[in-house]
């Protein structure tokens, strides 16, 4: 039997679905919450350095990161989820994982998700249902789990 499990996500919440067959419905496993995404901006970067006057021309310049915060809290998200799916897959509790995603967050899945973990992704989804049931999830996805798409 092949386990299937369904990420949902996008970059302050992410749901994991399990299926037990290829035509069974979703259960819901997993819940992760990553507050620090849906905050303002400002409040992200007000522990970070400030702009620095550039001499006598008048410019300024930004002190620091230069990755934008919003990016970086998704990106920490993005290693939170990594580790909960390597953890998963150590213990052999799926061999397909199908990942319906935000798609400025399944591009970040897709980039920074391990080799490991990218070898049992058999179809990815570019849609926001991180706020769907499993019912309207499932409507979205093939009659038989773990198509390949």
């Amino acid at each position: 039997m092949k386990r299937t499990w369904v990420l949902v996500a996008d970059s302050s919440r992410a749901r994991i679905f399990g299926a037990d067959s290829a035509t069974s419905s979703i259960t819901e496993m997993k819940d992760l919450m990553h507050p620090e995404a849906r905050q303002h901006e400002q409040k992200l970067t007000s522990d970070l350095p400030g702009s620095q006057a550039g001499g006598s021309t008048g410019s300024h310049h930004s002190v620091g990161n230069e990755t934008e915060p919003k990016k970086h809290e998704a990106l920490n998200f993005v290693s939170e989820i990594t580790g909960h799916l390597e953890d998963a897959i150590n213990k052999q509790e799926f061999e397909e994982l199908i990942i319906i995603a935000a798609p400025s967050f399944l591009g970040l899945l897709r980039e920074n998700l391990p080799a490991d973990i990218s070898r049992h992704i058999t179809m990815e989804l570019d849609k926001n249902l991180v706020k769907q049931s499993a019912d309207e999830i499932l409507q979205h996805l093939p009659k038989k789990l773990g198509w390949k798409s």
